[in-house]
């Protein structure tokens, strides 16, 4: 009965939502994993970033029977790879990989991996690499795997891009200020070429950014969900994007 009750209530949602009212880029920060596992059944971290990893698949789908052209997907920040105990991640990184593989496999999304690539894994670096050589020229979803990601960390990178090409070309400083504006710099981020998000989600309730998406996320939605990830439902989701639709964006006034 509860099933029926859910159907019909996400048939009442999709009613309400518009379709030019949808966001073109939803980021999510999959928060929630560890204390899913701890209240269902007093596990390690490693049963709730396994249960996290499977949710991703359905929350794809959610997105692609919607039309939504870009989900990036925040599951490992710089931080965690130092902070994280060494059990908790090497089972997360593991995952990682699973998850990366599995969407490859899938051959419906196009992946690609976000974040500082020298600070992986070899072997996780490797598995998310090939991801993207494997769906590189898949047209469908475009899925940004948020893995040893930071925003100022991404901020700083494509400053150090942007300062080597140009010392490489022989671009005086002088020229280079003049050359140095947000579109640039937006250029040669993690993201460059894509829009940026409109909305950003966060399950368990929390409520900060974490340093996700810092410098994409200045006119960004802000959605925080009290469902722990694995819980996270697609009549949820819908709720988010209702909220989205009523908004009154003001970017930036």
């Amino acid at each position: 009965m509860r099933q029926l009750i859910y159907r019909l209530y996400e048939r009442q949602i999709l009613g309400d939502l518009a379709k030019d009212s949808l966001p073109k880029h939803v980021a999510v920060m999959l928060d929630g994993n560890r204390r899913w596992a701890e209240r269902n059944f007093a596990a390690k971290a490693g049963v709730g970033h396994t249960a996290g990893g499977k949710k991703i698949h359905e929350f794809l789908g959610w997105c692609d029977d919607l039309g939504i052209p870009v989900v990036t997907l925040y599951m490992l920040s710089i931080e965690n790879l130092t902070k994280r105990s060494t059990d908790e991640l090497e089972d997360l990184l593991r995952i990682i990989g699973d998850v990366a593989t599995e969407l490859a496999e899938a051959k419906r999304w196009r992946v690609q991996l976000v974040g500082s690539r020298e600070s992986l894994p070899k072997a996780l670096k490797a598995r998310l690499e090939k991801a993207e050589k494997a769906t590189k020229n898949i047209d469908g979803l475009h899925v940004n795997l948020a893995v040893g990601y930071g925003g100022r960390n991404e901020i700083a990178e494509a400053m150090k891009l942007i300062v080597k090409k140009h010392a490489q070309a022989g671009t005086k400083t002088e020229e280079l200020l003049e050359l140095l504006t947000p579109e640039l710099i937006t250029e040669h981020l993690y993201t460059g070429g894509q829009p940026d998000p409109d909305l950003i989600i966060r399950t368990s309730g929390e409520q900060r950014l974490s340093g996700f998406l810092l410098w994409q996320s200045s006119n960004s939605e802000l959605y925080f969900e009290e469902a722990l990830w694995p819980d996270f439902r697609r009549v949820d989701f819908l709720r988010a994007l209702r909220a989205f639709g009523k908004r009154n964006r003001r970017f930036g006034a």
